[in-house]
Formats: C-alpha cells, sequence, structure tokens
C-alpha cells in the first residue's frame, strides 16, 4: 500500500509541474528570442521533459550568464519543489545545480535528490550555418532519502546520466514557420529521474534512450509542439514507460516565457492512465 500511494504521488506529479524562474543574465540582446530555451525539471536548460543542446541563458560569446530557477508542484497529496541555479558563459558552457524534493503527503516524509550538471557545446550553432548545434552533458544524481528506492530494489542511491544532443532552428521552414528540433541520445540508470534510485533487481546497466523535441512558431511569440523521452526499465515491481508531451509556448519578451503542456506518462508504478497537465513560468531580468 506504501508503494501504491507512492507511484501514485510520483505519477500526479511528474505530470503536473509548475516552475517560477527568475533570471538575472548579464547579456546583450544578441541571441533572437526564445533561443535560450526554457529549464528542465532537472536543472539543464531545454525543454520541459528533454535536455536540448543550447546552453540556458541569452548570454553570448564573451558574456556570462546567470539564471536561478524555482519549481513547484502541488496535486492532491502530492508536492514536488525543485530550485536549481545554472550559470553559463560564451554560449559555450553551463553548469546547473538542481535540488528536487517529493513530498509523501499521504505516507508521510518525502524523497530528496540533488543533481549536479555540466553542457558544453562542441560546434555548431542553433540558427546560424548548416550545421547543427551539438553538446555533450552529464547529469551526476545523489538521492538523499534512499530507504524507499531500496526497498523496491534499486541498486544505488547515486549515479551520473551522459547525454550527446543536436539543435537545429529553420528560419523558413515548412508552412513558412520557422521550426526548432532537438534530439538526445542519453545513457543513464536511473530509474522514474532517479527519484527511485538507481539500477534494480531487473538491470543494473546502463541503457541508451532517445529523447527528442520538435516546435513549430505560429509566430515569433508562440510557439507550439511535442516532446518523446525513452525511459529505462530495471525494476521488476512495476514497469516503466515512456513520457511525452504536447506544449504550448509563449514567449512575449525575453524576459518572460509561460509554457504549458497535455502530458502522458502512461503508467507509473503499476499506476494506468496517468496523464494531465504541466505549466512552466520563466521570468528574466
Amino acid at each position: 500500500m506504501m508503494i501504491n500511494a507512492f507511484a501514485k504521488q510520483v505519477g500526479i506529479g511528474l505530470i503536473v509541474g509548475i516552475s517560477l524562474a527568475c533570471q538575472t543574465v548579464y547579456a546583450d540582446d544578441g541571441k533572437l528570442l526564445a533561443t535560450g530555451a526554457v529549464t528542465s525539471i532537472e536543472g539543464s536548460g531545454g525543454g520541459g521533459i528533454v535536455p536540448w543542446a543550447t546552453t540556458a541563458s541569452y548570454a553570448e560569446e564573451g558574456e556570462w550568464g546567470v539564471t536561478v530557477n524555482a519549481n513547484f508542484a502541488d496535486v492532491e497529496d502530492f508536492q514536488l519543489g525543485v530550485q536549481s541555479l545554472n550559470f553559463t558563459y560564451d554560449n559555450r558552457v553551463e553548469v546547473s545545480f538542481a535540488q528536487q524534493r517529493l513530498g509523501l503527503n499521504t505516507i508521510g516524509g518525502d524523497l530528496k535528490q540533488d543533481i549536479f550538471g555540466v553542457k558544453v557545446r562542441l560546434a555548431g550553432d542553433l540558427v546560424y550555418g548548416d550545421m547543427p548545434q551539438l553538446s555533450v552533458g552529464l547529469q551526476h544524481k545523489r538521492n538523499q532519502t534512499y530507504g524507499l528506492p531500496a526497498a523496491v530494489g534499486a541498486q544505488d542511491d547515486s549515479g551520473t546520466d551522459f547525454y550527446f544532443s543536436a539543435a537545429k532552428a529553420w528560419l523558413a521552414g515548412p508552412l513558412e514557420r520557422t521550426w526548432v528540433a532537438n534530439y538526445t541520445l542519453r545513457a543513464t540508470k536511473a530509474n522514474q529521474l532517479g527519484l527511485l534510485g538507481f539500477g534494480g533487481d531487473k538491470n543494473d546497466s546502463y541503457d541508451y534512450v532517445s529523447e527528442a523535441s520538435l516546435g513549430m512558431f505560429v509566430n515569433r511569440h508562440w510557439l507550439v509542439g511535442v516532446e518523446y523521452r525513452q525511459k529505462p526499465d530495471n525494476l521488476s515491481f512495476a514497469k516503466e514507460y515512456d513520457w511525452r508531451d504536447v506544449f504550448v509556448g509563449w514567449f512575449p519578451t525575453k524576459s518572460v516565457a509561460l509554457v504549458v503542456a497535455y502530458v502522458d506518462l502512461k503508467s507509473i508504478a503499476g499506476l494506468p492512465d496517468q496523464t494531465g497537465a504541466y505549466a512552466s513560468l520563466q521570468v528574466s531580468f
């Protein structure tokens, strides 16, 4: 019963996320609107559930960017809080730190995880030239409350995800609209992002999973698109399913961005029909 209650909270909480991001960016207006993307649920710059090859801020060559993010989700008997800090330099390097707290209101207590991230742009540019922007990154995750993950079969309380991302924008794409696409290949052992530990009784080796985002700008301020994220399946007590969402983003200025989405996570810890809403509000100054 405790596991089922936890699973329900994880499923609902990761479906509905409301994030408030307050950014301080030391940069000029060189980057185009929305090319700084937003902040993913693991603290790295990108989409909602997928890290992108882009760096987190609007900082250009020779400039520094600092992004502070506060995230909160509150659904029924579940609360998820995430705070993260990003430093970017030269449109080349991104360093991030995130803290996740999953409150288990029904059974009491919570789960906590720290995530340390590094991303480096290798080559290319999101907008200019023919080559896509190419980046490599890692996310080192440390589960601070390992009792429940261990009880369901997790093998480790910490793990490191490695990923490669490629992103490209087309200013005059199909339908005479601007399009943006990102593909990420991730090596991971994480169960439900690491909130249920790393590795399991079923599999304790790295899995290579694909993640992708595709968006179309209706105009320069409105973006519609989809995301898809494959997941490893390490625990025998319940199958872990892939995630997907359909989103709408509004970028009125470089200071404000609002994203809402419909998310389908299939089944979480044996509980089916895990669908719902996601919202993200980002404020830059």
